[in-house]
């Protein structure tokens, strides 16, 4: 038995309850339940404030394309490589060095950690359009209530893996309906004349491609979870079950995405729906059907949240304990309960989501801030999971190597797409991390850094520094 293979420490004493075991069913669920959150409520505005229905339209095969490509990625590491589990992390590891995996895994958790804050900004927003003193999400008020949800989660998924997986698989299918609903409704009272006029964008939106550009960050963000099932291999029943849950959730939700999207053009002008406070979702309903519509969507969105929310936390803390086994994080991260829960790193989990929480009080727009980035710190875990597949290949898997290279390419043109402001703030948030790398080496007794993990060391600082630099002196802002 080696050093990483010894059983680590528990926080609780009695007997252990075997490792949790998931059906496909329930894996599933799990990618639908961490894909349909936030995001798809923000859709209308989000799109009408980039591009018109042609660029909304271009954007989505591109978007559909590119996760479809990386969600075969994840179904093909599943069944090629078994022996990997926490997904996006440990691809990252075995294939480019335990300080690029230990980036990817840290980088992971701290994207799932600002979205969960997404959540409770857009409850409190949406609670807040008939209570004045939540503002749009980001009032003290609103900081407290969100604060106390918070750490409820925190207890409830404390007292096991099983509970916590039973309680998402029954709010994905609650929360879907009204989604649903929403898409059977907007189709009914959809104005073509309406369509029509928003077709080409409008005069702020620029060019075709810079329409489309705009768009791709809030397309990952609602993306993000295709690889739920794989970050959660450990728990499935049948290895295979990893890669179908992947594609299967991916696919019965991409339609519903993009259908949220181009059927809101058919309610109302794109500069009416680009002002709509958040959810625009309720406020494109509200204006078809009346304030009913608002209200309805309103409850679907909290139920919504909150299962996406439940998702995410189990994912991110799954995240750092296989870390930790790994011995890429300190130990005190690697200990569980008798439940099987990662209990220190489910607190962890909480604490950070919990600081940035209490930072969304000092920014201008907390919940289109904390979306994209969101979806930048995930980029950079994304394209070292793809770039390992293409490495893992070979020139004798030809359609293996052509779904890669593919997942490749879209990814590193989101990092385009992000823009050097989220890159900037996205090293900011990754060098402090090192210390968690610095304290698990120490730990080993091991040396700290190799002579190319000290390169990647120092692009991380300095990236970081120019980031601090940038935001002192107005070039960027929050």
């Amino acid at each position: 038995m080696t050093q990483s293979e010894k059983p680590l420490p528990q926080t609780d004493t009695g007997p252990r309850v075997p490792a949790a075991k998931l059906t496909l069913l329930t894996l599933t669920t799990m990618v639908v339940g961490s894909m349909v959150g936030a995001g798809v409520f923000s859709l209308p505005s989000r799109f009408a404030q980039e591009t018109g229905v042609a660029g909304a339209l271009i954007a989505w095969a591109v978007a559909g394309t590119g996760m479809l490509m990386l969600a075969f990625v994840f179904q093909r590491l599943a069944i090629r490589r078994p022996d990997l589990d926490a997904g996006v992390y440990a691809y990252a590891k075995a294939g480019f060095g335990e300080y690029l995996g230990f980036f990817a895994a840290f980088g992971y958790w701290a994207s799932a950690c600002v979205g969960n804050v997404t959540y409770w900004v857009l409850i409190m927003s949406t609670v807040g359009a008939v209570a004045p003193a939540l503002g749009e999400g980001d009032t003290v008020l609103a900081l407290v209530l969100s604060s106390v949800g918070l750490w409820a989660f925190f207890f409830v998924i404390r007292r096991g893996v099983r509970q916590a997986a039973a309680i998402n698989r029954i709010v994905t299918v609650a929360k879907v309906v009204p989604i649903l609903v929403f898409v059977v409704l907007a189709l009914f009272y959809l104005d073509p004349r309406v369509f029509a006029e928003n077709f080409g964008g409008a005069d702020y939106a620029g060019s075709l491609f810079q329409q489309v550009k705009g768009t791709m960050l809030a397309t990952v963000f609602v993306f993000l979870g295709v690889e739920g099932a794989s970050v959660y291999s450990r728990h499935a029943k049948r290895r295979e079950d990893v890669g179908r849950a992947t594609v299967l959730g991916f696919l019965s939700v991409f339609a519903v995405f993009a259908s949220v999207t181009i059927v809101s053009y058919g309610i109302m002008p794109m500069g009416e729906i680009a002002e709509l406070r958040q959810p625009s979702m309720a406020g494109v309903l509200e204006y078809a059907v009346g304030n009913w519509g608002q209200v309805f969507v309103s409850v679907g969105l909290i139920v919504s949240v909150l299962g996406a929310y439940l998702a995410w936390t189990l994912m991110a803390a799954e995240v750092l304990f296989v870390a930790a086994k790994d011995e890429d994080m300190p130990r005190f991260l690697g200990r569980s309960t008798p439940a099987d829960v990662p209990v220190a790193a489910l607190l962890m989990t909480t604490l950070l989501t919990q600081v940035v929480l209490v930072v969304t009080l000092f920014s201008d727009d907390a919940f289109n801030f904390a979306l994209d980035l969101t979806s930048a710190l995930t980029l950079i875990p994304f394209l070292l999971a793809a770039a390992f597949a293409v490495k893992i290949a070979g020139v004798d898997r030809g359609r293996d190597l052509v779904i890669a290279l593919l997942a490749t390419v879209y990814t590193a043109f989101l990092l385009y797409a992000a823009g050097l402001k989220y890159l900037l703030v996205s090293f900011i948030i990754y060098a402090p991390a090192t210390v968690l790398f610095v304290m698990a080496r120490r730990e080993q007794g091991r040396r700290l850094f190799s002579p190319r993990e000290f390169v990647v060391l120092a692009v991380s600082v300095v990236g970081a520094a120019v980031g601090i630099v940038a935001l002192a002196v107005g070039w960027i802002s929050l």
